[in-house]
């Protein structure tokens, strides 16, 4: 049992943490508008290879690579026909392309022996793909099939919800995500990590972060210390 000072720490602690995320959240919304995954697709299996595809690499080179990729391969079974050798090819830029490309292809051949060439809508279905993990499926629920299941968390997600000191873990995605989910409204689960992932592009930044230009400096705890570091400097 939980020692009952520990208990009110931790439940005081939530309560800060949800009133931040109610603090910021409408703020983010009217700072980025138009927020919203950054992945080019037309469909859920356009959307499954091109998050495939974004491990460890930028949006803006998997938009690259996937339009000849989508031009070439329009279903499961085409991705599934191709050989090894010809996927790696198509996808070399974007890094890691033979566990990439291994991944698509086992995926497509799941997709076409279990679900009959559709991608599947439910967690439990997508994660069970080969080369598919949880995030991975979270953007997909989200986004191709408007279910919000869960949220993603990416670098910028991970770093933004540690300054704003939402979380108790540094790098772990799934802990994360599991102090993120009963801060935020269900509703704007999807929308949160893209409102996170814009900001963390566009302001908080992995490095020389823009803490005198941010919306919600006064509901960040990390923007308050950096502001005083850097005045700080500067007198001496």
């Amino acid at each position: 049992m939980e020692p009952r000072g520990m208990a009110q720490s931790s439940s005081g602690k939530f309560r800060l943490r949800a009133e931040r995320v109610e603090a910021v959240l409408p703020i983010l919304k009217r700072t980025y508008p138009d927020a919203h995954c950054r992945l080019d697709h037309a469909s859920p299996l356009q959307l499954l290879v091109a998050t495939i595809l974004s491990a460890q690499c930028t949006d803006d080179r998997v938009n690259i690579v996937s339009k000849d990729l989508f031009a070439k391969y329009r279903r499961a079974e085409d991705y599934a026909a191709a050989s090894q050798e010809r996927i790696e090819k198509a996808i070399q830029s974007t890094g890691f392309f033979r566990n990439k490309a291994k991944s698509i292809r086992g995926m497509a051949a799941a997709l076409v022996d279990r679900h009959g060439g559709e991608v599947p809508q439910t967690m439990e279905e997508l994660t069970a793909l080969p080369g598919v993990g949880r995030k991975t499926a979270n953007v997909v629920l989200g986004n191709a099939f408007n279910q919000s299941v869960g949220i993603v968390v990416d670098t910028h997600v991970t770093r933004v919800a540690n300054r704003l000191g939402l979380t108790d873990h540094a790098s772990d995605a799934v802990k994360i995500e599991r102090d993120l989910m009963p801060l935020v409204p269900r509703e704007d689960w999807c929308l949160w990590s893209h409102l996170l992932i814009f900001h963390g592009r566009a302001v908080c930044t992995a490095r020389n972060p823009k803490c005198g230009d941010c919306p919600i400096l006064q509901d960040c705890p990390f923007g308050k210390k950096t502001i005083k570091e850097r005045l700080k400097k500067r007198k001496n």
